[in-house]
C-alpha cells in the first residue's frame, strides 16, 4: 500500500509538469484524464468545462463512448459554483452515487448484455485499461473540481467498474492532481483567447478596406495587409523585413521621404501621432495618393516598440479636390467670357451718342445671338452632367439613322468653319440603332465642334462608319494637333483638358468628351480615341445594333 501510494505522488509530479507544459487544451484535457484515471485505478472518466453562460459541458472523456455522453447530463447538475483549494477532499456534489445509477440505467451499462460494455466499446475507439471483454457496470463515481482562484472552471470525474470504493487517500490525490489540473485548463484557455483573439485581429488587419502596417523601431516592415498589397503592388512576402521607405517610396510634395518624418514618434510622448500625405509610384509607374496616420506603440516602461500606420488611398480625394478647383477655374472663366462679349455688344449697340448702320447693328446682334447659344450650350452641358452624377438621365429611344444624323450635323458646321473641309463617309446600306436622336447629335455635334478647335490650321474632317453582325461604328477624325497616349484615357473625364499651349487658349470646360462617354455607354456602347501628337486624332464609338 506504502509502495502504491509513493507511486501515486511520483507520478503525480511527474503528471503535474506534462500538464502544466501544455497549452494545447484537448491535448492537457485528454493528459488529465488518462492519468487520473490510471492513477485512481479507475476504468472511465470525464471532464466538464463551465461555459460563459455558467452551464458545465462534457469536453473530454476516457473509456466511453461519444455517441452516449449527453446521457451523463444528471451528473453536471447541483454543481457548487465557488470553493477554495482547502476544501477540495471535502467538495461533494450532492447524491452523485445516486445520479451515476441513473446515468447506468438510462444508458444500460449492465453485464454483457447490455448496448455496450467495457472491453468492447462499439461506439468509440478507446478500449477501458485492464479490461478482457467480460463486461463490467460503473459502480463508483469520484467528482472534484478544478478552481482558480475560488472559481469553478470544471469538474473532473473518474469512474470504477470493480474494486472498492474511492477511498479519502483516492480523493486527496485527485484533489493535488486536480489542483495541478485547473493551473493546466486555465493556461490553456488563456492560450486558446489569445490565439483567437490573434487569429481575429489578423483577419481584421488582413481585410481591412485601409492599408495597415507595422513598423520595428528600425522602421523595418513587420505586418503589410492585402489593401496596401494593392495600393504599392508589393506582395506581402516581398515587403515583410524590408525598410518603410524601400516599399512605400513615398514623397511629400517638397520631396522628402515621408518614413524619415517618423522621427519624432520615436521619443517617448505616448499621445503623439504624426500623418502625412505623398505619392507611391508603383511597379507599373502608376501613381497613388494615400494618407498616413502613424502612431506610436510604446511598452509599459514607456519604451518606443514599434509604429502602426493607417494607409488610406486618398487618390479620388485628391482627384475630387483638383477638380473642384478646376470646374471653378475653367467654368467662372468660361461663364464670364460670353458674358462679358454680349454685355459688351449690347452697351455698345444701346449708346445714345452713336448711330450705327444696319450692318453693325445686323454683326453685333449676330455676336451677341452667336456669345448665347455658346452660354446655353455651357449650361446645358453642366445641367447634363449633373443629370448623369445624379443618375437622372433619361433617353428616349427610338430607331435611328447615324449617317443620315451625321449628314445633317456636318451641313450645320459647314457654314461655320471656311477653314475646313468635311467628307461623310458611310456605306449606303448602313443599318439604324435603338437610340436617342437628341442625345446622338449632342455626341457627333461635341466631337465635330472638338474636331475643329483642335485642328486650327484647318484640314481634312471626316466622318464615317461601318457594321459588322453586333455593333455599329461611327467616327470623326481630323488632321489637327493630336493628343498624346498618355492622356488619351483622361481626355473623357470631367472637366479634363489636354495639356497644350492650344487648349489653354481654346474655349470650352471639359465637358464635352465626358458627356459623349457617358451618352455612348448609357445607349450600351463604347467611345475611344486613336492619335498620336502632330497626326489628328480619330474618336470612334460602337453602338449595338437594334
Amino acid at each position: 500500500m506504502i509502495d502504491y501510494q509513493l507511486r501515486q505522488r511520483e507520478y503525480l509530479l511527474e503528471i503535474s509538469r506534462a500538464m502544466t507544459s501544455r497549452l494545447d487544451l484537448p491535448s492537457v484535457l485528454r493528459l488529465i484524464l488518462e492519468n487520473a484515471v490510471e492513477m485512481l485505478q479507475g476504468q472511465a472518466g470525464l471532464i466538464a468545462l463551465r461555459q460563459e453562460n455558467g452551464s458545465l459541458r462534457v469536453q473530454a472523456s476516457y473509456g466511453l463512448p461519444r455517441g452516449l455522453l449527453h446521457l451523463f447530463a444528471p451528473l453536471l447538475t447541483d454543481i457548487p459554483a465557488h470553493a477554495e483549494r482547502e476544501d477540495l477532499i471535502r467538495w461533494t456534489i450532492p447524491n452523485l452515487q445516486m445520479k451515476l445509477s441513473l446515468v447506468v440505467s438510462a444508458i444500460g451499462l449492465g453485464p454483457s448484455t447490455g448496448p455496450w460494455s467495457f472491453g468492447t466499446v462499439p461506439y468509440g475507439p478507446v478500449r477501458c485499461p485492464g479490461t478482457k471483454g467480460s463486461g463490467h457496470r460503473l459502480r463508483q463515481v469520484v467528482a472534484l473540481p478544478l478552481i482558480m482562484e475560488g472559481i469553478l472552471i470544471g469538474v473532473i470525474y473518474i469512474f470504477r467498474s470493480r474494486g472498492g470504493t474511492f477511498s479519502a487517500n483516492d480523493r486527496q490525490v485527485l484533489a493535488s492532481f486536480a489542483d495541478q489540473a485547473a493551473i493546466a485548463v486555465h493556461n490553456a484557455r488563456l492560450y486558446q483567447q489569445l490565439a483567437h483573439e490573434k487569429r481575429r485581429l489578423d483577419a481584421i488587419i488582413e481585410n481591412s478596406a485601409d492599408g495597415v502596417m507595422i513598423l520595428d523601431p528600425q522602421r523595418r516592415i513587420r505586418i503589410f495587409n492585402r489593401a496596401l498589397e494593392e495600393m504599392t503592388g508589393w506582395s506581402t512576402e516581398e515587403a515583410l523585413r524590408q525598410p518603410c521607405s524601400r516599399v512605400l517610396a513615398l514623397r511629400d510634395r517638397q520631396g522628402k521621404d515621408i518614413c524619415e518624418a517618423m522621427c519624432p514618434l520615436s521619443q517617448p510622448k505616448p499621445e503623439e501621432h504624426l500623418y502625412v500625405e505623398g505619392d507611391i509610384k508603383r511597379p507599373d509607374d502608376s501613381i497613388v495618393t494615400v494618407g498616413i496616420t502613424y502612431s506610436p506603440l510604446y511598452d509599459r516602461e514607456g519604451h518606443f516598440v514599434s509604429v502602426i500606420a493607417n494607409v488610406r488611398d486618398i487618390t479620388r480625394f485628391r482627384e475630387a479636390e483638383e477638380m473642384k478647383s478646376t470646374f471653378v477655374s475653367v467654368i467662372s472663366h468660361e461663364l464670364k467670357s460670353p458674358v462679358s462679349i454680349i454685355k459688351g455688344y449690347a452697351d455698345t449697340l444701346r449708346r445714345e451718342d452713336a448711330q450705327w448702320d444696319a450692318d453693325t447693328l445686323r454683326q453685333g446682334l449676330a455676336v451677341i445671338a452667336e456669345e448665347s447659344d455658346r452660354l446655353n450650350r455651357l449650361i446645358d452641358n453642366l445641367l447634363d452632367a449633373s443629370r448623369l452624377q445624379a443618375s437622372a438621365f433619361k433617353l428616349e429611344l427610338s430607331y435611328l439613322q447615324v449617317d443620315k444624323l451625321a449628314e445633317k450635323v456636318m451641313e450645320e458646321f459647314r457654314t461655320q468653319s471656311n477653314e475646313h473641309m468635311f467628307t461623310l463617309d458611310f456605306p449606303p446600306d448602313f443599318p439604324a440603332v435603338r437610340g436617342d436622336i437628341e442625345r446622338s447629335r449632342q455626341v457627333l455635334t461635341n466631337l465635330l465642334s472638338n474636331a475643329i478647335k483642335y485642328s486650327p490650321r484647318g484640314g481634312l474632317i471626316r466622318t464615317g462608319g461601318w457594321a459588322d453582325d453586333d455593333w455599329v461604328y461611327v467616327y470623326v477624325a481630323d488632321e489637327g494637333i493630336g493628343i498624346p497616349k498618355s492622356e488619351q484615357e483622361r481626355i473623357f473625364e470631367r472637366f479634363y483638358r489636354a495639356e497644350s499651349p492650344l487648349s489653354r487658349r481654346t474655349e470650352g470646360a471639359g465637358l464635352g468628351l465626358y458627356l459623349c462617354k457617358e451618352v455612348i455607354e448609357v445607349h450600351g456602347g463604347k467611345i475611344w480615341v486613336e492619335s498620336a501628337p502632330g497626326r489628328g486624332a480619330k474618336f470612334i464609338f460602337k453602338l449595338p445594333r437594334g
